[in-house]
C-alpha cells in the first residue's frame, strides 16, 4: 500500500525540514555491555553547548519552582515542589534516567498558548521527580494535564537502567488544557530513533505493559477532524504530524542511517520510504544484526550517510576537499525547480550532544553516565559525566562563555574553532582531528571500564568523589587539547599549504633552522574537472609564438 501525502500551506513543510535535533535508542539486549542507551544532538542555531545541573533538595510546604521556556528564557509561570527532589546533571539524574527528545512541530493550531509547561523544562522536571523511566511518563503527562503544554508537537526518549520508551506529545490548541500522547516501550534487544519527525503510526489499545496513550488521542483527532477511520487504523503519526517530502528525507532519513548502520539486511527494504516516500511507513524498531557497544553509538552521532546513497562526501556539494557539511537554507531554488541539502544526523550547528549510558550492573555512582559533547558531534570529544555528581567539569559549566563571548576554558570554543578551521579544508584536517579525538575518547572508555571495577566496593561519598575528580580530569584535559589542536591546525595548514612534518610530530626545519618548504595541498580531481567544465577555454595553458 502507498503511503499517501497530504498537502499544507508552505509555511509548515519549509518549518518542518529545518527543525533540528536527533535521538537513538538502544535497549539492553540490544547492546554490547547490556546497558540501555539513548542519544541526543541539541541541534540550534543559537543554542550554547553547556550543562545545567541541580542538587537534590527537600521542600517545604508551599515551596514553588519557577519555569522558563528553555528554548527562549521567557518566564512561564511556576509550580509547586514536591517533598523532594532528585539530583540532576544535564539528562540524567542520580537514579540513573535519561531523556532526550526532537522537535516535530506538527499542527500549529494545537500549540496551547496559555500551557506553562514546555518541552525542555518538562525534562527538567520530570528528572527531578522520577525514580524510573515508566514513572517520568506518568510525571510528564501528570504535568502537562495540570499546568498545560507550552510546546508543539515532541517525541522524547525516556530510558533507566532497564528499558527505554519513546513518547510523542502535541498540546490541545488555545484553551484546550493537557495533550495528546502515546508512549511506546522499544522492545528488549531492539533498537530505535526518531529525528523531528513523529514515528509513532499504527499501535496496540490494550498492552498497557508496552503501550500508554491519553485517553482521547483518538477521539481528540475525530473531533478536529484529523482522522475517521476505525480504531485499530488509527496512526499517531499522520493525525497529528505534518507529513511532506522533506519531513521523510529530512528527518526520517536519520533514523533510518541508524538502522541501516546495525540492521543493513532490514533496513534496506526501507530506503524507497526515506528515499521517495514509498510503501508503508518505516517500522518503529529494529532488531540490530550485531550488538551495538558505546563507542560504535559514540560515532552514530557522527553520521553524515557514509556509504549510503545520501553519502554527503561524495556529491559536487561537498566540494574539493569531500566537506559533508552544507550550510543552510536546506531548500534552494535553480531555474524555479526546487531542490535541497541532505540533512545528517551530524550537522555544524549542534550546540551540544550526549550518549546517555544506563546500567544496572554498575556501581551505584555511575548507574546513568553522560558522555557529553559541545559543539558539533563529528569533531567533538565525549567525555563522561557521572549521575551522582553534582559538580559539573569547569569547560562545561554554565555561564563559562556564550555565543558571543569567546572563552579559553570552555568545551564549546575550543571545539568550534577546530571545527570551522575543518569545513574549509575537511578532507585535509580530519585526519589530525581524528587522532587527538580518539586518544582523548580512548582514553575515557578505558577510565570508564575500570572505575566499573574499582568502585564495586567504595559506599557512596566515596565513588561521587573518585568519579568527579575523574570526569573533570578528563573533559577540562579534553579541552585544553583541542585549544593546542586548534593552534596546530593553523600552523599547519596555514594559507593553504601543509606544512612538513618530522616522524615525532614537530614541524620540520632546514640545517639553518628554518621553517621546511611546505607541500602544496591544493584540490581534489573532481574540483579540476568542474573547473575545466565551466571555464577551460579561458584557462586552457596555450602554445605560443613570439
Amino acid at each position: 500500500m502507498n503511503f499517501r501525502f497530504f498537502s499544507f500551506i508552505a509555511l509548515i513543510s519549509s518549518a518542518l525540514s529545518a527543525l533540528p535535533c536527533t535521538s537513538l535508542i538502544a535497549t539492553k539486549g540490544a547492546t554490547a555491555d547490556s546497558s540501555v542507551m539513548i542519544t541526543y544532538a541539541a541541534d540550534s542555531h543559537t543554542l550554547y553547548g553547556d550543562m545545567p545541573a541541580l542538587a537534590a533538595a527537600d521542600h517545604k510546604p508551599g515551596a514553588m519552582r519557577k519555569i522558563y521556556d528553555w528554548d527562549s528564557g521567557r518566564y512561564l509561570g511556576e509550580i509547586p515542589q514536591p517533598t523532594h527532589t532528585y539530583s540532576r546533571i544535564g539528562h540524567i539524574n542520580e537514579n540513573g534516567v535519561a531523556m532526550a527528545e526532537s522537535t516535530w512541530g506538527g499542527r500549529h493550531e494545537l500549540l496551547d498558548t496559555c500551557g506553562i509547561i514546555d518541552y525542555g523544562s518538562l525534562i527538567y522536571i520530570t528528572l527531578e521527580r522520577a525514580r524510573t523511566a515508566r514513572e517520568a511518563i506518568d510525571i510528564m503527562t501528570s504535568l502537562v494535564a495540570e499546568y498545560g503544554y507550552a510546546s508543539e508537537g515532541e517525541s522524547f526518549s525516556i530510558a533507566d537502567p532497564n528499558e527505554a520508551w519513546i513518547m510523542e506529545m502535541i498540546g490541545k490548541g488555545p484553551g484546550r488544557k493537557g495533550a495528546v500522547w502515546v508512549a511506546r516501550k522499544v522492545p528488549d534487544g531492539y533498537i530505535c530513533g526518531h529525528a523531528n519527525n513523529p514515528r509513532i503510526h499504527k499501535f496496540p489499545l490494550n498492552e498497557p505493559e508496552t503501550t500508554l496513550y491519553s485517553p482521547d488521542v483518538i477521539t481528540f483527532a475525530r473531533e478536529k477532524g484529523y482522522f475517521n477511520g476505525k480504531d485499530e487504523d488509527f496512526s499517531f503519526s499522520l493525525a497529528y504530524g505534518v507529513y511532506d517530502y522533506m519531513s521523510l528525507r529530512g528527518c526520517d532519513a536519520r533514523a533510518w542511517s541508524f538502522f541501516n548502520r546495525y540492521a543493513p539486511t532490514e533496513a534496506a527494504k526501507w530506503l524507497p520510504w526515506v528515499m521517495e516516500g514509498k510503501g508503508e511507513p518505516m517500522p518503529l524498531w529494529f532488531k540490530p544484526e550485531k550488538k551495538v557497544d558505546l563507542k560504535g553509538m559514540q560515532w552514530m552521532m557522527r553520521d553524515h550517510f557514509e556509504g549510503t546513497p545520501m553519502d554527503m562526501t561524495t556529491d559536487i556539494g561537498s566540494g574539493a576537499y569531500s566537506v559533508p557539511y552544507r550550510w543552510r537554507p536546506m531548500e534552494f531554488e535553480v531555474d524555479s525547480v526546487k531542490y535541497f541539502h541532505e540533512r545528517a544526523i551530524a550537522t555544524q550547528q549542534t550546540g551540544f550532544s550526549f550518549v546517555a549510558q544506563c546500567s544496572d550492573s554498575a556501581p551505584s555512582g555511575m548507574k546513568a553516565t553522560l558522555w557529553f559533547g559541545a559543539d558539533d558531534a563529528n569533531t567533538t570529544v565525549y567525555s563522561p559525566v557521572y549521575c551522582t555528581m553534582t559538580d559539573v567539569p569547569y569547560c562545561f559549566q554554565e555561564g563559562n562563555g556564550d555565543l558571543y563571548t569567546i572563552s579559553r576554558n570552555a568545551a564549546f570554543w575550543a571545539h568550534n574553532l577546530v571545527a570551522n578551521q575543518a569545513y574549509n579544508r575537511y578532507s585535509q584536517m580530519i585526519p589530525d582531528i581524528r587522532a587527538v579525538q580518539n586518544e582523548l575518547e580512548d582514553n575515557a572508555r578505558q577510565n570508564h571500564d575500570l572505575l566499573l571495577v574499582q568502585l564495586k566496593d567504595k559506599n557512596a561519598d566515596e565513588q561521587r568523589k573518585i568519579l568527579t575528580e575523574t570526569s573533570h580530569q578528563l573533559a577540562n584535559n579534553a579541552t585544553a587539547r583541542f585549544f593546542e589542536l586548534n593552534d596546530f591546525l593553523t600552523i599547519k595548514f596555514l594559507d593553504g599549504n601543509i606544512k612538513r612534518q618530522n616522524p615525532d610530530g614537530s614541524f620540520k626545519r632546514t640545517e639553518t633552522g628554518l621553517p621546511a618548504q611546505p607541500e602544496y595541498g591544493g584540490y581534489n580531481e573532481r574540483y579540476f574537472r568542474s573547473i575545466v567544465n565551466e571555464n577551460g577555454e579561458r584557462l586552457k595553458v596555450r602554445d605560443i609564438e613570439l
